[in-house]
């Protein structure tokens, strides 16, 4: 009896998510739905590329640890690329060509794929710290929040 409970919630969901247009078999990229460059300062977009570093930081604690499976740590490095993909930028200046950088290094990953690209490399590496070499310059420090432990 329970499984058919379990059954029927999945199918609800589905058909909500299928309603609200948020089941589709494609992936948006930013550059799909910009944002006005006008409107981003080069601080906002440190302080999101911020969040980007702590998913793959805590992420990489976590699978050193033994606490994530290298499935799980994947997991959330592709979820690294996506919010990556997402964070604006002025379209021009130190930090705006520190971000297109890092976003080829790391491109986004679509839901569903396995494995990413550029996350963990020297390239990547020596791309964050150009960001964070940039984002001094503007003002705004880079910062990872660590919220894995025991």
């Amino acid at each position: 009896m329970r499984n058919n409970r379990i059954f029927i919630a999945s199918l609800t969901l589905c058909g909500a998510l299928a309603l609200t247009g948020c089941a589709q078999d494609t992936y948006r990229t930013r550059s799909e739905t910009p944002t006005p460059a006008a409107s981003v300062t080069d601080q906002a977009t440190c302080q999101d590329f911020g969040d980007v570093l702590t998913i793959v930081a805590n992420a990489d604690v976590s699978l050193s640890e033994g606490r994530m499976a290298a499935q799980e740590h994947q997991g959330w490095y592709v979820l690294a690329t996506r919010v990556l993909d997402r964070v604006p930028s002025r379209g021009e200046g130190a930090v705006s060509d520190a971000l297109a950088a890092l976003k080829k290094v790391a491109p986004a990953t679509a839901q569903g794929v396995d494995g990413t690209q550029g996350l963990g490399t020297t390239e990547w590496d020596g791309a964050t710290q150009a960001l964070n070499s940039a984002c001094a310059a503007a003002g705004s420090e880079l910062a990872v929040v660590a919220f894995t432990g025991g």
